[in-house]
């Protein structure tokens, strides 16, 4: 009899590098690229700084054990598996990191490798840095559950994960809940993403039948294992096995094409053993690969990440989703669940087929093939046929254990035709293998952008984009855009004008959006008044509900509920509305319609508890919170009926115990009160929360003024209000439809309410709502001139959406005055100045009175020394860089190494000049190799033409000819046609530049000439282009605010390649001529200063 699983709590040391403090300023990164979706953070506080020095830090770890598996889960880091180790073979099947090193890689800013983090709502989770809630739960078969569990601040959606160890069982089951309790759809993805320790033997497990694999939003694919053309930049074109670390030197992800296997995973050939995740495919299709690359830049990155546990792969599966972005929808109170299952093991090789509970492989061995099988748990009498072509060539019986590998030679010459069936004792059958068809397989084809709306057929295809691009999250394209498209060409239509209503609902705009919803459901019941779809009904119901006409809003949400699809939502609404004005009759007939259609609603459970208290059926509520919670032990609003129904102390600090001090958690379950009108126990919960003291609780402060004013107690409402303002500001950023509720109320009720308005500000900035915003703002800074953020936040929005400079110049100078250790709004200011092309004397005067506020900050210290390039302060700029250890984010390469090449490469120019041959030739080795504490490597063939043209130049001038000349061939390879440079991987245009020059030296004039014509004719073809954002962009991870003019930034572009073009033709006049263009618009611009000087 296996023993019960082991469970416990226990406080650990870690050695950890600490982070920066969260910036108390709010984020509004509207238009940042992030894992090819939005980069959003608010209501999120981002960390910008990442330590130095490593310290042991105490984490409260959850450990799991069992005969052959033990686990711990770090709740106050996202919920995460640090650790999951094999007993058997004593080993971690999971790459474990033994210290907590966090880099610039996540949505807010620090992220940590190894173990498994689970991505929810989106990739990589905004929480994964920050605490979750957790319980335990044993169970009576022995087993035990670790939950851990959040409702995320962006879209309140709620997601679990329950991490199971079984008596007798070599596998960490993780059982998935995500739940929607919000009254309108949102979207999530779930990708657990497991690292694994990878050398030169590692190789990725995909089933066989993955003949391609998609890179981010399906916008390149590539033949899969074997690559054969061109990914990431890569030439695969030999054929080359990227199912191989070793093989992969660039940072690459890919994700497979839809497979009809369960499993993926990763294999040790050098120890033999492996890790897998089965999960039913149906739903769980998601199958990825990502490494940072096997060579000088992903080094950079394991360095940045451990200090001493090395490479890393990511084996990333996804539930609801195969790619990212991938996201799938939630509707009104529903839920989703799954089962995930990893497990380690041994001895198979390269898995052929795999469940939960067996592993098996087959391959040629000797004249005849050699079966293996895993079990994951005993097996006894496991009964094995092989057949080939109809023949049985093995019908045989027997035990599988975790210990003991199953292994049996089969007499066949080859594995064509071969059948293996596997069954139970009970004739059951547990897995069957057989090779997947010879045949060539289509591959498919790579996503197309969306057309721009006025290039769109249809009003179908119209809606279908817009749904598409805000179910996606796009970073750069606008739902709306396609909606009022469609609207302009039939102002009936019912799926836009629904569509474009709700979108107005999420965004806080209720009544906005009630004409479109009208017209929606005009048209919808024109001919038929009960139309087939009722989600017109129910979001106009939605809209006039948060307006407060809740009597129409009653008779439209009924309307709704003749339909199937809307009777849970719709109900559930009415009982709000019900319980509101105190029918709890009728309130409790409709919210047992409601769980009639949905059972698992969980806030519908909290309403009919709260429903039964009230008319005093103390046993039936109590009945039914045991069970919700049985559902769910974080059910808060049950459990919070539990303890007003019984009164008992245990219950209450039962509840407060898993609810943590945080104060978003009694944020949303007053809120789950306030939704029905039952202001008292909204207040009741607020009340207490404050009374504990919980953390960031400056919005309950105003949630209590909300519900007074609600009560109708005046006196203590303005008192609530006095508090609320006394509190201080820092990282406090609402998101909730609720608040405008909340915030409106208060500054409706109150004279002066300063920083309510600036909350409020923040809230409909965030929602993109800039005029109300901008009211709000100015309202605040009227009430309260030494406000600083409130004047930083209107310098954004004058800037970015006024175009008044002068004033948002004025704002932020405020700002910074008022609040001189601000180094976020000083960075900011440093960038405007940057934008309006202050002198860089200026600027550097400036930054110097700050100093020490200034190299706080990476950016501002690279800022700095930037600025003495620029001077041509070459030696103070490499001491700066030599001095400090940087910390880049990823995506956002390229910038440090770019300054420490400049400042040697200008040095290099002047030794030459001098004829200082042997120091130039020291100096310019420099630029082939990065410091370590540059933060980043340099990238698999990165163009190195300026660095061999000077490093020749010195060589020829050592008397070293022959060495010159091979370097000069050097220099003058590579691409040779310009495109924009966006990204740190794309290819500068000075590159070809000096191929021009390299291929002079070797006397190739007209091959020179020709890199020169082709600068300027791109240059002459591009100078007015409309700029148009890259459609499938993966990553733009920059934290700037200020928004570009990015035609300005093309034509500054065009003019400094025609000027390079023209200099390397010898025509200086005009070379001149388009580099002062470019200057005049970007004083900046290091490339047209540099190369200026060549001009005598």
């Amino acid at each position: 009899m296996a023993e019960n699983v082991k469970v416990w709590e226990e406080d650990i040391l870690l050695p950890t590098y600490g982070i920066g403090k969260a910036e108390k300023n709010p984020m509004f990164l509207e238009k940042r690229v992030y894992q090819g979706s939005s980069g959003v953070v608010y209501p999120y506080a981002v960390v910008e700084k990442i330590e130095d020095t490593c310290e042991n830090k105490s984490y409260h770890a959850v450990w799991m054990e069992n005969e052959y598996i033990k686990v711990m889960i770090l709740p106050e880091l996202g919920g995460r598996v640090q650790m999951a180790y094999d007993k058997i073979k004593k080993r971690h099947f999971i790459y474990y990191n033994q210290v907590i090193k966090p880099a610039l890689v996540g949505l807010t800013g620090p992220w940590i490798s190894g173990g498994i983090e689970f991505n929810w709502p989106q990739h990589h989770r905004p929480s994964t840095f920050l605490p979750i809630d957790f319980t335990i739960e044993r169970c009576a078969d022995g087993s035990a559950i670790v939950w851990v569990s959040e409702r995320e601040r962006m879209f309140h959606q709620k997601g679990m994960a329950g991490f199971t160890l079984r008596p007798g069982r070599a596998v960490l089951e993780i059982q998935g809940k995500l739940y929607n309790p919000t009254p309108i759809p949102q979207t999530f993805l779930w990708w657990a993403n497991p690292a694994v320790a990878v050398n030169d033997a590692y190789q990725s497990v995909f089933p066989a039948d993955v003949n391609a694999v998609f890179d981010h939003g399906k916008r390149d694919v590539s033949r899969y294992p074997i690559a054969t053309g061109t990914y990431y930049k890569m030439d695969y074109s030999a054929g080359v096995d990227i199912s191989r670390y070793k093989n992969i030197p660039v940072p690459t992800s890919y994700m497979a094409i839809r497979s009809n296997y369960n499993f993926v995973g990763g294999y040790e050939n050098d120890t033999r053993a492996g890790v897998l995740h089965v999960a039913n495919h149906h739903i769980s299709p998601g199958k990825k690969q990502w490494t940072w690359g096997n060579g000088d830049f992903g080094q950079a990155w394991d360095r940045n990440l451990t200090d001493s546990d090395g490479p890393y792969i990511e084996l990333m599966t996804g539930v609801y989703t195969d790619n990212q972005p991938d996201f799938t929808w939630l509707q009104p109170y529903e839920e989703k669940t799954f089962t995930q299952y990893f497990m380690p093991y041994r001895e198979l090789g390269v898995v052929k087929n795999a469940s939960s509970e067996l592993l098996m492989n087959i391959e040629p061995e000797g004249k005849g093939a050699l079966l293996r099988i895993f079990a994951t748990s005993a097996q006894k009498d496991l009964h094995i046929v092989v057949e080939r072509s109809g023949e049985i060539c093995l019908d045989m019986t027997g035990d599988v254990t975790p210990e003991n590998i199953f292994e049996v030679f089969v007499p066949v010459d080859s594995l064509t035709d071969v059948k293996v069936r596997i069954s139970n004792d009970k004739g059951k059958q547990m897995l069957a293998w057989e090779p997947e068809p010879d045949v060539i397989k289509e591959v498919p084809e790579p996503a197309k952008a969306a057309l721009d709306p006025a290039d769109v057929r249809t009003t179908e295809q119209l809606y279908l984009t817009g749904l598409h691009l805000e179910q996606y999250r796009h970073a750069t394209y606008s739902a709306t855009d396609y909606y009022q498209e469609a609207i302009r060409r039939d102002p009936t239509d019912v799926r836009n004008n629904n569509a474009m209503g709700l979108w107005l609902i999420r965004k806080g705009q209720f009544a906005k959006a009630e004409p479109y919803l009208r017209q929606a459901v005009k048209t919808l019941t024109e001919r038929n008044p009960n139309p087939y779809d009722g989600e017109p009904l129910y979001n106009l119901g939605l809209s006039l509900k948060y307006q407060g006409k809740t009597e129409e809003a009653y008779g439209f949400f009924y309307k709704a509920c003749w339909n199937a699809a809307w009777q849970d939502a719709g109900y559930y609404s009415l009982a709000q509305l019900s319980v509101a004005r105190g029918d709890w009759e009728e309130a409790l007939y409709e919210i047992d319609k409601s769980l009639v259609r949905n059972w698992h609603n969980l806030r519908g459970r909290h309403l009919k508890a709260t429903i039964l208290r009230h008319l005093g059926r103390k046993e039936e509520a109590l009945s039914l919170i045991e069970e919700s919670l049985r559902m769910d032990r974080f059910n808060f609003g049950c459990g919070f009926e539990k303890f007003l129904l019984t009164g008992n102390d245990a219950d209450w600090q039962t509840l407060v115990s898993l609810m943590r001090p945080e104060a978003h958690n009694y944020e949303e379950l007053a809120l789950d009160y306030a939704s029905a009108g039952c202001w008292e126990e909204a207040l009741d919960v607020v009340d207490k929360a404050i009374y504990m003291n919980v953390l960031g609780q400056n919005m309950l402060h105003y949630y209590k003024s909300w519900f007074l004013i609600c009560l109708d107690r005046k006196e203590e409402a303005l008192a609530a209000i006095r508090e609320a303002e006394r509190q201080t500001p820092d990282c406090c950023f609402p998101n909730a439809l609720e608040a405008i509720l909340a915030l409106q109320a208060v500054i409706d009720f109150a004279e002066e309410t300063p920083k309510a308005l600036y909350y409020l500000g923040n809230l409909w900035y965030d929602k993109r709502q800039y005029p109300e915003a901008i009211a709000a703002w100015e309202t605040s800074m009227k009430q309260d001139a030494t406000f600083p953020t409130v004047l930083r936040n209107l310098s954004l929005a004058y800037f970015n959406k006024l175009g008044k400079e002068e004033e948002a110049v004025r704002l932020l100078e405020k700002a910074f005055a008022l609040d001189t250790t601000d180094a976020r709004v000083l960075m900011e200011l440093d960038q405007l100045y940057k934008r309006l092309n202050r002198p860089h004397t200026e600027r550097l005067a400036f930054l110097d009175k700050y100093k020490d506020v200034a190299f706080s900050r990476d950016d501002l210290y690279l800022e700095y020394l930037t600025l003495l390039n620029q001077l041509g302060r070459y030696e103070e700029a490499i001491h700066m860089i030599d001095d400090r250890q940087f910390h880049p984010w990823e995506g956002g390469e390229g910038k440090v190494p770019a300054q420490y090449q400049l400042a040697r490469v200008e040095l290099v120019k002047r030794l030459l000049a001098e004829e200082k041959y042997t120091e130039a030739l020291s100096l310019i080795e420099e630029c082939f190799v990065y410091p370590h504490n540059l933060g980043e490597g340099k990238l698999y063939g990165a163009q190195e033409n300026d660095f061999n043209y000077y490093k020749a130049c010195a060589l020829r001038g050592v008397g070293k000819k022959a060495e010159a000349e091979s370097l000069f061939l050097e220099a003058s390879v590579g691409n040779s046609q310009p495109a924009a440079a966006v990204y740190y991987n794309d290819q500068k245009p000075d590159k070809i530049f000096y191929q021009g020059l390299a291929l002079r030296e070797l006397g190739r004039e007209e091959e020179a000439r020709s890199r020169f014509n082709n600068l300027i004719s791109y240059g002459e073809k591009h100078l007015y282009d409309v700029f148009k954002m890259d459609y499938f962009a993966v990553s733009l991870p920059d934290l700037q605010i200020w928004e570009d003019d990015m035609n300005k930034k093309n034509r500054i572009h065009c003019n400094y390649l025609m000027a390079l073009g023209h200099l390397g033709l010898g025509n200086e006049e005009k070379a001149m001529r388009y580099f002062n263009a470019a200057a005049e618009m970007d004083n900046n611009h290091q490339g047209v200063q540099i190369h200026q000087k060549m001009i005598k």
